[in-house]
């Protein structure tokens, strides 16, 4: 199972060294894959939660691939309807053949309606519309002389059941993020049976989850996967990776946007939990 990192790509202590330390961390430390959120139009709804400055997903991934040399480089989640889709297909294209085959594509809906409405798009219309896109890439990606011929991963987001028949129609990976375990095995169900409906494998299992490390345990049924301890943390990995998951990416934003100023003590989270993982774990080497 491999482990991958969302990494803090907005807020107060966002720049270009922060970015930059923030990957030659995840990478230094042996971690897999690193992500960055998407958002365009930071509005006040958005900016409540990830306030400005928001360094575009496409563009910073870019930049990083060049500060790095084996980390994958993906996208938590990239909001497909904002792009028009042979954009995402020529940009994501682009990124993965500069990268050396890094690229993980991963996918959602949005949530934001003042964002969705500052672009003119719809917001009603946005399961929709990420349906049309993805048919649309996965499409543009069939010419080969345009586009390469690397199959480029596609993760899909979203816990609702319609977000689960995207992921059995398009995707590599499912995609959830920051659930319970309990929801986690729920879905992963719900997702085979929706699979069986149409008459598919069941797309692998790459969730998101919190990392918040604490000194003392973290019970109750709303408890996060990544929440508590480090023993529950590695058990959380343990259980995640029995139930099938081909790669778990830790989390450590904990939704307060000071936090991107001190970026020091996710770091410090994440060199505990690298610390305990099995030291044979297999690395991903770009292709």
């Amino acid at each position: 199972m491999k482990i991958g990192v969302n990494i803090l790509n907005f807020g107060p202590g966002a720049d270009p060294g922060t970015l930059r330390d923030w990957a030659r961390t995840v990478e230094g430390l042996g971690y897999d894959l690193l992500m960055l959120s998407d958002h365009i139009a930071i509005t006040p709804d958005v900016a409540e939660r990830y306030p400005a400055p928001f360094y575009e997903p496409f563009t910073t991934l870019s930049w990083l691939a060049g500060v790095t040399t084996r980390v994958r480089l993906g996208t938590t989640v990239l909001i497909a309807p904002y792009r028009h889709p042979l954009l995402t297909a020529r940009m994501a294209a682009n990124l993965d053949a500069l990268s050396g085959g890094r690229l993980v594509l991963g996918v959602g809906v949005g949530w934001a309606r003042q964002e969705f409405a500052a672009l003119g798009i719809p917001f009603e219309r946005r399961g929709r519309l990420t349906d049309d896109h993805l048919r649309a890439v996965r499409e543009a990606w069939t010419d080969t002389a345009a586009y390469g011929d690397r199959r480029i991963p596609v993760w899909i987001g979203g816990h609702s059941d319609a977000g689960l028949r995207r992921a059995v129609r398009f995707g590599d990976a499912w995609h959830p993020l920051r659930r319970t375990l309990t929801q986690l095995r729920e879905g992963a169900a719900r997702l085979a049976e929706h699979a069986d409906e149409q008459q598919v494998p069941p797309p692998a299992l790459a969730p998101r989850i919190a990392l918040r490390l604490t000194p003392q345990r973290v019970d109750g049924q709303e408890r996060l996967a990544g929440e508590g301890t480090i023993d529950q943390i590695m058990d959380d990995l343990d259980q995640l990776r029995r139930m099938g998951a081909e790669t778990v990416v830790l989390d450590p934003y904990g939704g307060d946007p000071h936090e991107t100023t001190h970026p020091q003590k996710a770091w410090q989270a994440l060199a505990t939990v690298a610390a305990h993982l099995p030291p044979h774990r297999t690395r991903t080497e770009p292709s």
